[in-house]
Protein backbone atom coordinates (compact mmCIF):
# COMPACT_ATOMS: atom_id res chain seq x y z
CA UNK A 1 0.00 0.00 0.00
CA UNK A 2 2.90 1.99 0.84
CA UNK A 3 4.30 1.89 -1.91
CA UNK A 4 1.63 2.12 -4.24
CA UNK A 5 0.96 5.01 -2.86
CA UNK A 6 4.25 7.02 -3.56
CA UNK A 7 4.53 5.73 -6.91
CA UNK A 8 2.00 8.03 -7.47
CA UNK A 9 3.03 11.56 -6.69
CA UNK A 10 3.06 14.54 -8.99
CA UNK A 11 4.37 17.82 -8.96
CA UNK A 12 1.53 20.33 -11.04
CA UNK A 13 3.24 22.88 -12.77
CA UNK A 14 0.58 24.46 -13.70
CA UNK A 15 -0.11 25.59 -9.94
CA UNK A 16 2.05 28.81 -8.54
CA UNK A 17 3.41 27.66 -5.90
CA UNK A 18 4.68 23.66 -6.09
CA UNK A 19 1.68 20.99 -5.26
CA UNK A 20 2.09 17.61 -4.34
CA UNK A 21 -0.90 15.48 -5.02
CA UNK A 22 -0.41 12.08 -3.13
CA UNK A 23 -3.26 9.79 -4.52
CA UNK A 24 -4.18 5.77 -4.51
CA UNK A 25 -7.72 3.87 -4.51
CA UNK A 26 -8.83 4.97 -1.39
CA UNK A 27 -6.92 7.67 -0.42
CA UNK A 28 -5.66 10.98 -1.39
CA UNK A 29 -3.94 13.53 0.05
CA UNK A 30 -3.43 17.18 -1.09
CA UNK A 31 -0.66 20.22 0.02
CA UNK A 32 0.80 23.15 -0.73
CA UNK A 33 4.22 24.41 -0.26
CA UNK A 34 5.00 27.60 -0.36
CA UNK A 35 8.81 29.19 1.02
CA UNK A 36 8.72 32.72 0.71
CA UNK A 37 13.02 32.69 0.63
CA UNK A 38 12.75 30.62 -2.41
CA UNK A 39 13.41 31.57 -6.19
CA UNK A 40 13.88 29.11 -9.23
CA UNK A 41 16.26 29.79 -12.01
CA UNK A 42 13.74 30.98 -14.48
CA UNK A 43 12.38 33.59 -11.95
CA UNK A 44 15.53 35.13 -12.76
CA UNK A 45 14.23 37.08 -15.67
CA UNK A 46 11.72 39.07 -12.87
CA UNK A 47 14.71 39.84 -10.68
CA UNK A 48 16.83 43.66 -11.55
CA UNK A 49 19.09 43.12 -14.69
CA UNK A 50 22.22 41.55 -13.99
CA UNK A 51 25.65 42.30 -15.17
CA UNK A 52 26.49 40.16 -17.87
CA UNK A 53 30.16 38.81 -18.75
CA UNK A 54 31.20 38.41 -22.64
CA UNK A 55 32.87 35.22 -23.38
CA UNK A 56 35.62 36.83 -25.39
CA UNK A 57 36.01 39.49 -22.21
CA UNK A 58 36.98 36.68 -19.32
CA UNK A 59 40.53 35.82 -20.09
CA UNK A 60 40.91 40.08 -19.67
CA UNK A 61 38.66 40.10 -16.63
CA UNK A 62 40.52 36.82 -14.96
CA UNK A 63 43.98 38.48 -15.32
CA UNK A 64 42.76 41.57 -14.03
CA UNK A 65 41.58 39.53 -11.11
CA UNK A 66 44.91 37.98 -10.00
CA UNK A 67 46.41 41.91 -9.94
CA UNK A 68 43.55 43.19 -7.64
CA UNK A 69 41.04 40.48 -6.31
CA UNK A 70 42.10 37.38 -4.53
CA UNK A 71 39.20 34.37 -4.85
CA UNK A 72 38.55 32.71 -1.91
CA UNK A 73 36.82 29.14 -2.48
CA UNK A 74 35.73 26.19 -0.55
CA UNK A 75 33.99 23.22 -1.37
CA UNK A 76 31.04 21.15 -0.04
CA UNK A 77 31.39 17.35 -1.40
CA UNK A 78 28.38 14.53 -0.93
CA UNK A 79 29.98 11.33 -1.58
CA UNK A 80 27.39 8.39 -1.84
CA UNK A 81 28.49 5.44 0.12
CA UNK A 82 28.67 1.72 -1.91
CA UNK A 83 27.22 -0.04 0.81
CA UNK A 84 24.48 -2.99 0.51
CA UNK A 85 21.77 -1.32 1.77
CA UNK A 86 20.71 2.44 2.81
CA UNK A 87 21.55 3.89 6.18
CA UNK A 88 18.33 3.53 8.09
CA UNK A 89 16.63 0.60 6.60
CA UNK A 90 17.22 -2.46 4.34
CA UNK A 91 16.27 -1.58 1.06
CA UNK A 92 18.73 -1.75 -1.50
CA UNK A 93 19.59 1.42 -4.12
CA UNK A 94 20.71 0.52 -7.83
CA UNK A 95 21.62 3.63 -9.71
CA UNK A 96 19.08 4.10 -12.72
CA UNK A 97 16.35 1.06 -11.30
CA UNK A 98 12.38 2.33 -12.12
CA UNK A 99 10.78 5.38 -9.38
CA UNK A 100 9.73 3.88 -6.56
CA UNK A 101 10.95 0.25 -7.04
CA UNK A 102 13.26 0.53 -3.47
CA UNK A 103 11.83 1.81 -1.04
CA UNK A 104 9.30 1.26 2.39
CA UNK A 105 8.33 3.21 5.06
CA UNK A 106 10.96 3.89 6.59
CA UNK A 107 12.01 5.40 3.81
CA UNK A 108 8.96 6.88 2.67
CA UNK A 109 8.47 8.54 6.52
CA UNK A 110 5.30 6.87 7.23
CA UNK A 111 4.44 7.23 10.71
CA UNK A 112 5.58 4.92 13.28
CA UNK A 113 8.85 3.76 10.60
CA UNK A 114 11.95 3.41 12.92
CA UNK A 115 15.29 4.12 11.35
CA UNK A 116 18.22 1.28 12.24
CA UNK A 117 21.95 2.34 11.69
CA UNK A 118 23.47 0.77 8.88
CA UNK A 119 26.99 -0.08 10.59
CA UNK A 120 28.87 -0.04 7.38
CA UNK A 121 27.86 3.34 7.56
CA UNK A 122 30.39 4.02 10.28
CA UNK A 123 33.02 2.07 9.16
CA UNK A 124 32.97 3.94 5.86
CA UNK A 125 33.23 7.41 7.81
CA UNK A 126 36.31 6.37 10.31
CA UNK A 127 37.74 5.06 7.07
CA UNK A 128 37.44 8.79 5.23
CA UNK A 129 38.62 10.64 8.58
CA UNK A 130 41.50 8.59 9.10
CA UNK A 131 42.11 8.79 5.17
CA UNK A 132 41.54 12.74 5.24
CA UNK A 133 43.85 13.25 8.64
CA UNK A 134 41.30 14.20 10.41
CA UNK A 135 40.88 14.45 14.42
CA UNK A 136 38.12 11.34 15.02
CA UNK A 137 34.94 12.08 17.40
CA UNK A 138 35.05 8.82 19.48
CA UNK A 139 31.44 10.44 20.82
CA UNK A 140 28.92 11.78 18.38
CA UNK A 141 25.31 11.93 17.39
CA UNK A 142 22.40 12.11 14.54
CA UNK A 143 20.43 15.40 14.29
CA UNK A 144 17.61 16.38 12.60
CA UNK A 145 17.52 18.92 10.09
CA UNK A 146 14.23 20.29 9.29
CA UNK A 147 13.11 21.49 5.66
CA UNK A 148 10.29 20.99 3.55
CA UNK A 149 10.78 20.25 -0.40
CA UNK A 150 8.91 17.38 -2.03
CA UNK A 151 11.66 15.23 -2.43
CA UNK A 152 11.78 14.98 1.55
CA UNK A 153 9.23 12.71 3.08
CA UNK A 154 10.02 13.15 6.12
CA UNK A 155 10.09 17.04 6.06
CA UNK A 156 13.69 16.29 7.63
CA UNK A 157 16.87 14.77 7.16
CA UNK A 158 19.36 12.62 9.94
CA UNK A 159 22.29 14.11 9.82
CA UNK A 160 25.06 15.27 12.07
CA UNK A 161 25.04 19.62 13.08
CA UNK A 162 27.48 19.72 16.14
CA UNK A 163 29.23 16.89 16.98
CA UNK A 164 30.82 15.26 13.60
CA UNK A 165 32.00 12.21 13.18
CA UNK A 166 35.55 13.42 12.01
CA UNK A 167 36.85 17.21 12.02
CA UNK A 168 40.09 19.18 11.63
CA UNK A 169 41.83 17.12 8.57
CA UNK A 170 43.38 18.02 5.67
CA UNK A 171 44.33 16.44 1.79
CA UNK A 172 47.52 16.98 -0.06
CA UNK A 173 47.78 16.94 -3.70
CA UNK A 174 50.00 17.41 -6.35
CA UNK A 175 48.98 19.92 -9.51
CA UNK A 176 49.52 18.20 -12.81
CA UNK A 177 52.47 20.35 -15.30
CA UNK A 178 50.34 21.70 -17.73
CA UNK A 179 48.42 23.53 -14.84
CA UNK A 180 51.56 25.07 -13.34
CA UNK A 181 52.55 21.76 -11.03
CA UNK A 182 53.36 22.19 -7.08
CA UNK A 183 52.31 20.88 -4.66
CA UNK A 184 49.23 21.50 -1.94
CA UNK A 185 47.57 21.09 1.02
CA UNK A 186 44.27 22.18 2.16
CA UNK A 187 41.97 22.04 5.21
CA UNK A 188 39.42 19.91 5.55
CA UNK A 189 36.74 21.64 8.23
CA UNK A 190 34.61 18.47 8.87
CA UNK A 191 33.23 14.93 7.41
CA UNK A 192 29.68 13.83 8.48
CA UNK A 193 26.95 11.57 8.08
CA UNK A 194 23.73 11.93 6.67
CA UNK A 195 21.43 10.19 4.58
CA UNK A 196 20.32 11.19 0.83
CA UNK A 197 17.18 12.91 -0.01
CA UNK A 198 14.72 11.75 -3.24
CA UNK A 199 14.59 13.17 -6.80
CA UNK A 200 12.42 14.96 -8.58
CA UNK A 201 12.30 13.29 -11.99
CA UNK A 202 10.96 16.25 -14.20
CA UNK A 203 8.80 15.62 -17.91
CA UNK A 204 6.32 17.37 -19.90
CA UNK A 205 3.35 16.02 -18.13
CA UNK A 206 5.06 17.67 -14.61
CA UNK A 207 7.78 15.73 -12.30
CA UNK A 208 7.38 12.53 -10.31
CA UNK A 209 9.11 12.20 -6.66
CA UNK A 210 11.15 9.22 -6.78
CA UNK A 211 11.98 7.88 -3.59
CA UNK A 212 14.40 5.07 -4.68
CA UNK A 213 17.47 7.71 -3.43
CA UNK A 214 15.79 8.52 0.14
CA UNK A 215 17.73 7.16 2.47
CA UNK A 216 20.82 6.46 0.70
CA UNK A 217 23.98 7.00 2.99
CA UNK A 218 26.10 10.14 2.24
CA UNK A 219 29.38 11.61 3.65
CA UNK A 220 29.46 15.22 3.34
CA UNK A 221 33.03 16.78 3.30
CA UNK A 222 33.23 19.91 4.23
CA UNK A 223 36.79 21.95 3.07
CA UNK A 224 38.59 25.08 4.36
CA UNK A 225 38.06 28.49 2.26
CA UNK A 226 42.07 27.51 0.92
CA UNK A 227 41.68 26.99 -3.10
CA UNK A 228 42.13 30.26 -4.59
CA UNK A 229 41.66 29.14 -8.37
CA UNK A 230 39.27 26.97 -10.43
CA UNK A 231 42.16 24.43 -11.04
CA UNK A 232 43.01 24.01 -7.30
CA UNK A 233 39.08 23.18 -6.91
CA UNK A 234 38.96 21.08 -9.61
CA UNK A 235 42.19 19.48 -8.66
CA UNK A 236 41.20 19.04 -4.95
CA UNK A 237 37.53 17.17 -6.06
CA UNK A 238 39.37 14.83 -8.43
CA UNK A 239 41.72 14.25 -5.29
CA UNK A 240 38.60 13.17 -2.92
CA UNK A 241 37.46 11.19 -5.94
CA UNK A 242 40.71 9.23 -6.10
CA UNK A 243 40.51 9.19 -2.04
CA UNK A 244 37.04 7.24 -1.82
CA UNK A 245 37.67 4.96 -4.93
CA UNK A 246 40.88 3.74 -3.43
CA UNK A 247 38.98 3.15 0.11
CA UNK A 248 36.76 1.59 -1.51
CA UNK A 249 33.64 3.22 0.02
CA UNK A 250 32.11 4.24 -3.12
CA UNK A 251 32.63 4.58 -6.91
CA UNK A 252 32.74 8.78 -6.52
CA UNK A 253 31.28 8.87 -10.64
CA UNK A 254 29.92 12.52 -10.93
CA UNK A 255 27.40 11.46 -14.07
CA UNK A 256 25.69 9.07 -11.50
CA UNK A 257 25.63 11.85 -8.38
CA UNK A 258 27.88 9.68 -6.29
CA UNK A 259 30.27 12.58 -5.95
CA UNK A 260 28.72 15.89 -6.08
CA UNK A 261 29.96 19.14 -5.23
CA UNK A 262 29.00 22.73 -4.49
CA UNK A 263 31.47 25.29 -4.48
CA UNK A 264 31.32 29.05 -2.56
CA UNK A 265 33.15 31.85 -4.06
CA UNK A 266 33.98 34.72 -2.93
CA UNK A 267 36.50 37.69 -3.90
CA UNK A 268 38.22 40.24 -1.68
CA UNK A 269 40.58 43.13 -2.70
CA UNK A 270 44.27 41.64 -1.94
CA UNK A 271 45.10 42.45 1.39
CA UNK A 272 41.84 42.47 2.87
CA UNK A 273 41.27 40.14 5.32
CA UNK A 274 37.89 40.08 5.65
CA UNK A 275 36.02 38.03 3.65
CA UNK A 276 33.71 38.78 0.80
CA UNK A 277 29.92 37.50 0.22
CA UNK A 278 29.64 34.13 -0.29
CA UNK A 279 27.60 32.33 -3.43
CA UNK A 280 27.10 28.98 -3.67
CA UNK A 281 27.16 27.21 -6.84
CA UNK A 282 25.11 23.96 -7.84
CA UNK A 283 25.30 21.53 -10.40
CA UNK A 284 28.49 21.01 -11.20
CA UNK A 285 28.59 17.55 -12.34
CA UNK A 286 32.35 17.36 -13.88
CA UNK A 287 35.77 18.42 -13.08
CA UNK A 288 36.23 20.87 -15.61
CA UNK A 289 32.80 22.37 -15.07
CA UNK A 290 34.00 22.70 -11.53
CA UNK A 291 36.97 24.78 -13.10
CA UNK A 292 34.83 26.98 -15.13
CA UNK A 293 32.03 27.80 -13.16
CA UNK A 294 34.39 29.44 -10.60
CA UNK A 295 36.35 31.03 -12.99
CA UNK A 296 33.09 33.11 -14.46
CA UNK A 297 31.72 33.68 -10.88
CA UNK A 298 34.95 35.08 -9.85
CA UNK A 299 34.59 37.24 -13.10
CA UNK A 300 30.49 38.58 -12.61
CA UNK A 301 31.86 39.38 -9.08
CA UNK A 302 34.49 41.23 -10.07
CA UNK A 303 32.99 43.06 -12.74
CA UNK A 304 30.25 44.43 -10.10
CA UNK A 305 33.02 45.17 -7.63
CA UNK A 306 34.51 47.11 -10.83
CA UNK A 307 31.60 49.03 -11.70
CA UNK A 308 30.55 50.15 -7.82
CA UNK A 309 27.91 47.19 -8.10
CA UNK A 310 29.85 45.19 -5.08
CA UNK A 311 26.18 45.16 -2.98
CA UNK A 312 24.29 43.43 -5.78
CA UNK A 313 26.53 40.68 -4.71
CA UNK A 314 24.44 38.32 -2.17
CA UNK A 315 24.63 35.03 0.08
CA UNK A 316 22.78 32.97 -2.68
CA UNK A 317 22.66 29.62 -4.31
CA UNK A 318 23.29 29.77 -8.40
CA UNK A 319 23.17 26.50 -11.08
CA UNK A 320 25.71 26.34 -13.51
CA UNK A 321 24.20 26.16 -17.03
CA UNK A 322 26.79 24.11 -19.19
CA UNK A 323 24.97 25.41 -22.25
CA UNK A 324 25.40 29.18 -21.68
CA UNK A 325 28.45 28.78 -20.10
CA UNK A 326 27.42 30.98 -16.86
CA UNK A 327 26.08 30.95 -13.55
CA UNK A 328 22.19 31.64 -12.68
CA UNK A 329 20.30 32.38 -9.73
CA UNK A 330 18.02 29.29 -7.86
CA UNK A 331 17.54 30.87 -4.76
CA UNK A 332 18.35 33.05 -1.82
CA UNK A 333 20.69 31.09 0.64
CA UNK A 334 19.15 29.69 3.74
CA UNK A 335 20.80 30.44 7.21
CA UNK A 336 21.43 27.68 9.70
CA UNK A 337 18.82 28.95 12.15
CA UNK A 338 16.48 27.96 9.38
CA UNK A 339 17.07 24.35 9.51
CA UNK A 340 15.76 24.02 13.38
CA UNK A 341 18.32 21.48 13.96
CA UNK A 342 17.85 19.25 17.22
CA UNK A 343 19.00 15.83 18.57
CA UNK A 344 17.54 12.67 16.46
CA UNK A 345 15.96 11.06 19.29
CA UNK A 346 15.26 7.28 17.51
CA UNK A 347 18.39 6.77 16.79
CA UNK A 348 21.62 6.21 19.72
CA UNK A 349 24.83 8.02 20.06
CA UNK A 350 28.02 6.89 18.11
CA UNK A 351 30.37 5.74 20.33
CA UNK A 352 33.45 4.70 18.64
CA UNK A 353 36.50 2.71 20.92
CA UNK A 354 39.98 3.08 20.17
CA UNK A 355 40.54 -0.21 19.47
CA UNK A 356 38.25 -0.53 16.64
CA UNK A 357 39.45 3.03 15.30
CA UNK A 358 43.06 1.10 15.27
CA UNK A 359 41.29 -1.68 13.78
CA UNK A 360 40.16 0.50 11.00
CA UNK A 361 43.16 2.66 10.40
CA UNK A 362 45.57 -1.11 10.04
CA UNK A 363 42.87 -1.75 6.93
CA UNK A 364 43.68 1.12 5.36
CA UNK A 365 44.94 0.64 1.69
CA UNK A 366 48.30 2.48 0.58
CA UNK A 367 46.60 5.92 -0.90
CA UNK A 368 46.75 8.10 -3.42
CA UNK A 369 49.47 10.59 -2.18
CA UNK A 370 51.67 7.64 -0.41
CA UNK A 371 51.47 6.06 -3.23
CA UNK A 372 52.52 9.32 -5.15
CA UNK A 373 55.28 9.89 -2.88
CA UNK A 374 56.56 6.20 -3.59
CA UNK A 375 56.32 6.39 -7.05
CA UNK A 376 58.35 10.12 -7.12
CA UNK A 377 61.28 8.43 -4.53
CA UNK A 378 61.81 5.73 -6.94
CA UNK A 379 62.74 8.06 -9.86
CA UNK A 380 59.33 8.31 -11.91
CA UNK A 381 58.92 11.99 -13.68
CA UNK A 382 56.00 13.63 -12.06
CA UNK A 383 54.10 13.50 -15.08
CA UNK A 384 54.03 9.11 -14.63
CA UNK A 385 53.76 9.99 -11.06
CA UNK A 386 50.20 11.36 -11.83
CA UNK A 387 49.06 9.14 -14.24
CA UNK A 388 50.09 5.72 -12.80
CA UNK A 389 48.73 7.24 -9.10
CA UNK A 390 45.62 8.59 -10.80
CA UNK A 391 43.22 4.92 -10.90
CA UNK A 392 44.12 2.54 -8.17
CA UNK A 393 43.77 -0.52 -10.82
CA UNK A 394 46.55 0.91 -13.29
CA UNK A 395 48.76 1.75 -10.26
CA UNK A 396 47.88 -1.78 -9.07
CA UNK A 397 48.53 -3.56 -12.59
CA UNK A 398 51.89 -1.41 -12.50
CA UNK A 399 53.02 -2.60 -8.95
CA UNK A 400 52.25 -6.27 -10.41
CA UNK A 401 54.17 -5.09 -13.38
CA UNK A 402 57.71 -4.24 -11.35
CA UNK A 403 56.90 -7.52 -8.96
CA UNK A 404 58.01 -9.83 -11.84
CA UNK A 405 61.08 -7.92 -12.50
CA UNK A 406 60.25 -5.83 -15.30
CA UNK A 407 62.55 -2.43 -15.43
CA UNK A 408 60.78 0.54 -14.32
CA UNK A 409 60.76 2.78 -16.67
CA UNK A 410 60.03 0.25 -19.32
CA UNK A 411 57.14 -0.56 -17.37
CA UNK A 412 55.47 3.17 -16.78
CA UNK A 413 55.94 3.81 -20.88
CA UNK A 414 54.51 0.62 -21.42
CA UNK A 415 51.58 1.06 -19.67
CA UNK A 416 51.12 4.99 -20.63
CA UNK A 417 51.86 4.28 -23.89
CA UNK A 418 50.92 1.71 -26.43
CA UNK A 419 48.31 0.03 -23.39
CA UNK A 420 46.91 3.55 -22.41
CA UNK A 421 46.06 3.65 -26.04
CA UNK A 422 44.65 0.37 -26.79
CA UNK A 423 42.11 0.78 -23.72
CA UNK A 424 40.81 4.07 -24.75
CA UNK A 425 40.31 2.97 -28.27
CA UNK A 426 38.64 -0.47 -27.33
CA UNK A 427 36.79 1.82 -24.12
CA UNK A 428 37.98 -0.73 -21.88
CA UNK A 429 39.21 -0.56 -18.17
CA UNK A 430 42.94 -2.05 -17.66
CA UNK A 431 40.88 -5.11 -15.41
CA UNK A 432 39.35 -5.64 -18.80
CA UNK A 433 42.41 -6.15 -20.95
CA UNK A 434 43.90 -10.10 -21.61
CA UNK A 435 47.39 -9.17 -20.88
CA UNK A 436 48.22 -9.85 -17.30
CA UNK A 437 51.50 -8.04 -15.35
CA UNK A 438 53.46 -11.01 -15.34
CA UNK A 439 53.29 -10.99 -19.20
CA UNK A 440 53.78 -7.73 -19.77
CA UNK A 441 57.36 -8.01 -17.24
CA UNK A 442 57.60 -10.91 -19.26
CA UNK A 443 57.34 -9.06 -22.97
CA UNK A 444 60.01 -6.28 -21.50
CA UNK A 445 62.26 -8.64 -20.26
CA UNK A 446 62.07 -10.61 -23.88
CA UNK A 447 62.95 -7.20 -25.58
CA UNK A 448 65.64 -5.88 -23.25
CA UNK A 449 67.16 -9.39 -23.26
CA UNK A 450 67.53 -9.35 -27.24
CA UNK A 451 64.96 -12.47 -27.20
CA UNK A 452 62.80 -10.12 -29.73
CA UNK A 453 63.09 -6.66 -31.47
CA UNK A 454 61.12 -3.77 -30.36
CA UNK A 455 59.04 -3.70 -33.05
CA UNK A 456 57.99 -7.11 -32.81
CA UNK A 457 57.37 -6.51 -29.02
CA UNK A 458 54.64 -4.05 -30.17
CA UNK A 459 53.17 -6.35 -32.61
CA UNK A 460 52.38 -8.90 -30.38
CA UNK A 461 51.31 -6.82 -27.63
CA UNK A 462 48.47 -5.84 -28.91
CA UNK A 463 47.27 -10.06 -29.71
CA UNK A 464 48.30 -10.20 -26.24
CA UNK A 465 45.96 -7.08 -24.99
CA UNK A 466 42.82 -8.57 -27.08
CA UNK A 467 43.36 -12.29 -26.85
CA UNK A 468 45.59 -13.41 -24.19
CA UNK A 469 48.17 -15.82 -24.05
CA UNK A 470 52.08 -15.82 -23.13
CA UNK A 471 54.76 -14.17 -24.58
CA UNK A 472 57.10 -17.38 -25.08
CA UNK A 473 54.12 -19.30 -26.77
CA UNK A 474 53.21 -16.53 -28.96
CA UNK A 475 57.30 -16.33 -30.02
CA UNK A 476 57.50 -19.70 -30.40
CA UNK A 477 54.58 -19.69 -32.43
CA UNK A 478 55.48 -17.42 -35.28
CA UNK A 479 58.71 -17.87 -34.91
CA UNK A 480 59.99 -14.18 -33.96
CA UNK A 481 63.21 -15.09 -31.65
CA UNK A 482 65.50 -12.19 -32.61
CA UNK A 483 68.28 -13.17 -34.71
CA UNK A 484 71.74 -12.29 -32.96
CA UNK A 485 74.11 -13.91 -35.39
CA UNK A 486 76.23 -11.70 -36.68
CA UNK A 487 77.10 -14.41 -39.15
CA UNK A 488 73.80 -14.97 -40.68
CA UNK A 489 73.25 -10.97 -40.55
CA UNK A 490 76.13 -10.09 -42.18
CA UNK A 491 75.23 -12.87 -45.14
CA UNK A 492 71.63 -11.18 -45.72
CA UNK A 493 73.45 -7.98 -45.62
CA UNK A 494 75.85 -9.16 -47.93
CA UNK A 495 73.00 -9.88 -50.33
CA UNK A 496 70.84 -6.99 -50.40
CA UNK A 497 74.18 -5.10 -51.40
CA UNK A 498 74.53 -7.11 -53.89
CA UNK A 499 71.34 -6.89 -55.50
CA UNK A 500 71.20 -3.53 -54.94
CA UNK A 501 74.85 -1.68 -56.70
CA UNK A 502 73.06 1.24 -58.22
CA UNK A 503 72.61 2.33 -54.26
CA UNK A 504 75.50 1.44 -53.12
CA UNK A 505 77.25 3.43 -55.92
CA UNK A 506 75.29 6.50 -54.87
CA UNK A 507 75.81 5.59 -50.98
CA UNK A 508 79.61 5.95 -51.39
CA UNK A 509 79.06 8.98 -53.66
CA UNK A 510 77.79 10.51 -50.90
CA UNK A 511 74.21 9.85 -50.30
CA UNK A 512 74.00 8.57 -46.98
CA UNK A 513 70.95 8.43 -45.78
CA UNK A 514 70.75 5.31 -48.23
CA UNK A 515 72.00 3.61 -45.11
CA UNK A 516 68.14 3.34 -44.07
CA UNK A 517 67.40 1.64 -47.46
CA UNK A 518 69.67 -1.19 -47.15
CA UNK A 519 68.80 -1.55 -43.03
CA UNK A 520 64.79 -1.57 -44.36
CA UNK A 521 65.95 -4.69 -47.02
CA UNK A 522 67.75 -6.76 -44.88
CA UNK A 523 64.92 -6.30 -42.18
CA UNK A 524 62.16 -7.31 -44.90
CA UNK A 525 64.84 -9.96 -45.56
CA UNK A 526 64.77 -11.55 -42.22
CA UNK A 527 61.37 -10.81 -41.66
CA UNK A 528 61.79 -8.36 -39.03
CA UNK A 529 63.94 -10.81 -36.73
CA UNK A 530 67.53 -9.23 -37.47
CA UNK A 531 68.82 -7.40 -34.29
CA UNK A 532 68.64 -3.72 -35.39
CA UNK A 533 71.74 -2.70 -33.27
CA UNK A 534 74.15 -5.76 -34.79
CA UNK A 535 72.63 -4.91 -37.87
CA UNK A 536 73.28 -1.26 -38.61
CA UNK A 537 76.89 -1.58 -36.75
CA UNK A 538 77.88 -4.81 -39.53
CA UNK A 539 75.94 -2.86 -42.33
CA UNK A 540 77.99 -0.12 -42.30
CA UNK A 541 81.27 -1.53 -41.86
CA UNK A 542 80.24 -3.39 -45.10
CA UNK A 543 78.73 -0.12 -46.53
CA UNK A 544 81.97 1.65 -45.95
CA UNK A 545 84.56 -1.24 -46.87
CA UNK A 546 86.72 -0.39 -49.24
CA UNK A 547 86.00 -2.17 -53.04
Amino acid sequence: MASKLFRTIRIHPFLLCPTALFSSRNVALYCTMKSSQTQTATQEKHQPPKVKVPQHALKKTVDKITRDYEAIIGIETHVQLSTLTKAFCSCPYNYGSQPNTSICPICMGLPGALPVLNSRVIEFAVKLGLALNCKLSLNSKFDRKQYFYPDLPKGYQISQFDIPIATGGYVDLDIPLEFGGGHRKFGITRVHMEEDAGKLLHSGNGAQVDLNRAGVPLLEIVSEPDMRTGIEAAEYAAELQRVVRYLGISNGNMQEGSLRCDVNVSIRPIGQSEFGTKVEVKNLNSFSSINRAIDFEISRQAQLHSQGQGNQIVQETRLWEEGAQKTVTMRKKEGLSDYRYFPEPDLPEVILTQEYVDSVHNSLPELPEMKRRRYENMGLSMQDVLFLANDMNVAEYFDATLSSGADLKLAANWIMGDIAAYMKNEKLSINEIKLTPQELGELIASIKGGTISGKIGKEILFELLAKGGTVKGLIEEKDLVQINDPVEIGKMIDKVISENPKQLEQYRGGKTKLQGFFAGQVMKLSKGKANPGLLNKILLEKLNAKS
